[in-house]
């Protein structure tokens, strides 16, 4: 049952860097009046928390010094009354030396200790019960890496930015409909209703889930390199408030101009991982269940992408 429970959230949160790069783009030497509504939408989204590390750093992390940092992002379904879970779990490290980016998709449902709650249950439901900080702390223990930033977005605005920045182009290697949409194989244009539908996309893949984050990364790429683009810059106020909209973040401006300056050569090497485990129903509740040896494998290789090893 690879899962009927596991319901198909939508999975936009996953242009995290893309909604940096865009935020900052590069516009600083346009004029004032984009600087002045970039800041605006920056401190907007800007969320700060405070909380005690499960995991601490040896010295306090610098971007300016293009130290190695991650970022948990968190995609939220929100509904009226409700805040919702954590649908969407992803751990994002980006090192500059190695101008790279890798990204670990976390399954909701995966068995783990909750941090502050003192008990074992699905990942995705440390932020039901204790909002981003408890999400944070969980991670952390969980993989036993820092955890320095976070980002929080609302799935439904996964195609509002898509659409901001005026759609996508991506090379489909599958031919298969979803959602309403039929992809054809070759490079194919998508708005923001078709990448989310592109992207979500796993039953009609003999790769599974790999084939579906090999989607998710090429839908990431495409609003990379559109924000990225000059044209984009005629759109900046579509990008802002769709950012303005569904996105909290930790992250501060000087932090993003930072991240901007210092990592943007990044987003052009980009390695998904995996977490290989099993399903398991345990006390009548159906888990994820990661093996300790892979759990160790996944630690060693984020820490020695953070340069922590």
């Amino acid at each position: 049952m690879q899962r009927a429970k596991q319901k198909k959230k939508r999975t936009g949160l996953k242009i995290f860097l893309s909604v940096l790069l865009v935020l900052v783009l590069g516009v600083v030497g346009y004029g004032y009046s984009i600087w002045h509504n970039v800041n605006k939408a920056a401190n907007t989204v800007h969320k700060p928390i405070e909380r005690t590390p499960e995991v601490k750093r040896p010295s306090e992390l610098s971007l300016q010094k293009k130290e190695p940092f991650s970022v948990l992002m968190l995609g939220v379904d929100e509904r009226p009354g409700d805040k919702g879970r954590s649908d969407t779990m992803v751990v994002m490290t980006v090192n500059p030396q190695k101008n790279s980016m890798e990204m670990l998709s976390i399954p909701r449902d995966t068995r783990v200790e909750i941090v502050g709650r003192g008990t074992v249950d699905k990942i995705n439901h440390a932020y039901a019960f204790g909002d981003v900080e408890m999400s944070m702390n969980t991670v952390e223990k969980f993989l036993d890496i820092p955890i320095d930033y976070y980002i929080k977005m609302n799935m439904d605005g996964f195609k509002d930015i898509v659409n901001a920045v005026g759609g996508i182009t991506v090379n489909n290697d599958l031919d298969f409909s979803q959602g309403g949409y039929q992809f054809a194989k070759g490079k194919i244009d998508l708005d923001g209703d078709a990448a989310l539908s592109y992207a979500r996309m796993r039953k009609q893949d003999a790769r599974g889930d790999f084939g579906r984050q090999m989607r998710q990364r090429q839908v990431i790429e495409g609003v990379m390199n559109k924000g990225a683009n000059i044209t984009a810059l005629w759109k900046y106020d579509d990008v802002l408030k769709a950012l303005s909209n569904n996105v909290e973040t930790n992250l501060s401006m000087d932090d993003m101009v930072d991240i901007q300056k210092n990592y943007a050569g990044a987003r052009h090497k980009i390695e998904q991982l995996e977490i290989k485990g099993s399903g398991s129903t345990i006390g009548g509740v159906w888990y994820y269940v990661v093996p300790e040896e892979e759990r160790t494998n996944i630690q060693a290789h984020l820490k020695e992408h953070l340069g922590l090893s």
